[in-house]
């Protein structure tokens, strides 16, 4: 759907029928970001002077600390980016909206029309002043559990966001958060089945293979590696060292082997054991490829 332009009102009922179409016509959508970019078009249609939203969401994923979904004024698919552990120790994360937020921070509000030196400064501040944005706020969007995430929105309009329109947006959140939860679960669900039982397995999970004593057979060259002389290395090696040697070999081990259609089982100790299941007529060369095989550190 293509976003309205210069629509400058907003009406109860009209955010009632974005509110609407979040409880009852999202639940075949599997994917936030796709729903992410479809609420911000429909709530311009609602007439809220929407031009830039960004979605920010924590998640449990042993590579990455989160993820953050931007739409801008436009677009009909929101950008992905995902976000590593260690950001919040640098420059992009110091000072920014989402430290504020994850501190504690109720509501971050910056009004982009006013002297800069009276405003917070930060990088992503700049960014919004050079693209004509008038006014941004940001908010947590709260999952069960205590979980604390966070939406924003920023508008172009000549003074800023005003109270209805603030008010059409926070009334948006609760069903927003109820709908975010469900994909992100969802998402967690299959990331924790694919990290301990491998894809294949997991997705038999998810549809319903759960009964004791079922299985399924599947044809496949196996793969097993491991680290040559990891016990010696481990009895001389400090701790740390050695859990840095193990993350890099795991890290340049799995790469190749799902870039090639590989599913890693599971890891035990210096170990990694992987299939190429033999539905991929090249599964057998594949594992035995030079740059599969373990190096020697």
């Amino acid at each position: 759907m293509d976003a309205p332009s210069n629509i400058d009102h907003v009406t109860a009922s009209s955010v009632d029928d974005v509110i609407h179409w979040l409880t009852n016509d999202t639940r075949d959508e599997r994917f936030i970001d796709n729903i992410f970019a479809e609420m911000c078009i429909r709530l311009q249609q609602a007439g809220i002077p929407l031009k830039r939203a960004t979605l920010h969401i924590l998640i449990q994923h042993p590579q990455w600390l989160g993820a953050r979904m931007m739409w801008a004024d436009g677009m009909r698919e929101a950008e992905m980016a995902r976000v590593d552990h260690d950001v919040r120790e640098r420059s992009e994360y110091i000072g920014s909206p989402a430290n504020e937020i994850y501190d504690g921070a109720t509501e971050v509000r910056e009004n982009f029309e006013r002297d800069r030196s009276l405003g917070r400064q930060h990088a992503v501040y700049d960014e919004m002043r050079a693209k004509g944005l008038t006014d941004y706020v940001a908010w947590p969007l709260y999952h069960t559990l205590g979980k604390r995430h966070f939406v924003t929105f920023a508008t172009d309009r000549p003074g800023g966001f005003d109270d209805a329109y603030l008010a059409s947006l926070q009334k948006i959140l609760p069903v927003l958060a109820l709908v975010s939860e469900i994909r992100v679960k969802n998402r967690l669900a299959r990331t924790l089945l694919e990290t301990y039982v491998g894809s294949h397995a997991g997705d038999l999970i998810l549809a319903g293979a759960t009964r004791r004593g079922t299985g399924t057979t599947v044809s496949a060259a196996i793969m097993i590696c491991d680290l040559r002389d990891f016990t010696k290395i481990s009895d001389n090696w400090p701790r740390d060292d050695v859990i840095d040697l193990l993350n890099g070999y795991f890290d340049a081990m799995s790469e190749p082997v799902v870039r090639h259609g590989g599913e890693i089982l599971k890891f035990i100790g210096d170990g990694m054991l992987a299939i190429f299941p033999l539905s991929e007529p090249q599964a057998c060369a594949t594992c035995c490829m030079p740059c599969l095989k373990p190096v020697r550190p």
